[in-house]
This record gives C-alpha cells, structure tokens and sequence, in this order.
C-alpha cells in the first residue's frame, strides 16, 4: 500500500457539490491484508463523493481484472471486476456508538471534528466483493484452452465410475431426483 495517505481525503477542505477521485491498486496494495487467493490484480477504483454540510455520499466503481484458479479444473482463470458500492457517512458527536447500534452497512459514522477519510479499508472490501464467490470457466469455456483437459477427463470418469457402480449414495439420489420431479 506504500503511501497511506494516498487513500485519505481531506475533505474539510471541499467544498459542497461533487468530487471525483481515482485510485488503482495492484497486488502490493492488498500485501498489508490478509492472504488472498488471487493474484495479478490491477483494479482502479473511482470514487464520486458528494459532500453536503451534514454528511458525504460516495459511490465506488470498481473495474479491472484478477486471476483466480478455477473451481472445477484447477488452472489459472482471468475475472474482469466490474462493480458498484455506496456509502453515506455521517458527522456525529459520537461515532463509536452509532457505528456499534447501525443495521445499515452502507452508513458510516465519523466524528464532528475530524478532517480525513480514510478510505483503504473500504477499496479493499469492495474489490473483494467484486471477485465472484464461484470461480469456474462458463460451460461454453469449458474443456476451452484455459481448462486443464487431465482434471476434467478424471472428473468425468469418477462421475462415469459413481454411476457404472450403483453406489447406494447414488441410489438414494436417485429417489430423491424421482421424488422432487
């Protein structure tokens, strides 16, 4: 992440309207959070704040691109990230407590008297929440030239192997799939 201040606004020094900002962030960017299980990341981020006297909506674009390792056949996977997240934050007399009794994740509280925002955390949550929980060629990428063909022709046989066996498992399965037509 290097440059901390990189990802601060001083916003006390805006003034009312609209505000555009642009951040980009790479695999050094996510080396001061925990493990990920992706790599080659360049995601920019563009942030819209709009301050108002009371309190500043900002909505983050997120674009860009990470490789994964596929779900199904274990290579390596390109996702484009494209995404978008608001928030609104709030000048209070006392943030801890409002930020502790808030349902809505999308309202954050910061105190009267400060003059930044601090803004990694968030770019951080939100590219995350850009990568897709299931990672998998689409079926019409499948056995592509992305896929590794030895671990789907074994997927396959194991799948032929369960069938050819009349595992009880599968049996059960069997009525379940009867039952639920």
């Amino acid at each position: 992440m290097g440059n901390k201040r990189e990802f601060e606004i001083a916003f006390v020094g805006l003034k009312t309207g609209i505000h555009e900002f642009n951040y980009q962030v790479d695999d050094k960017f996510f080396a001061n959070y925990k493990e990920t299980d992706f790599n080659n990341c360049y995601a920019s981020v563009k942030l819209t704040l709009e301050k108002n006297t009371s309190f500043m909506m900002l909505k983050f674009d997120v674009g860009g691109s990470v490789s994964v390792i596929c779900d199904r056949c274990g290579n390596t996977l390109p996702i484009d990230l494209w995404d978008e997240f608001k928030l609104v934050i709030k000048q209070v007399e006392n943030p801890e407590e409002m930020n502790q009794n808030e349902e809505d994740p999308d309202v954050f509280y910061i105190s009267r008297t400060e003059s930044h925002i601090h803004l990694a955390n968030w770019i951080y949550e939100f590219v995350m929440l850009s990568i897709p929980m299931q990672r998998r060629c689409s079926d019409e990428e499948k056995g592509g030239p992305q896929c590794n063909k030895e671990i789907l022709a074994m997927l396959e046989k194991m799948n032929s192997r369960v069938i050819e066996n009349n595992h009880p498992f599968q049996k059960g399965l069997e009525q379940f799939k009867k039952n639920n037509n």
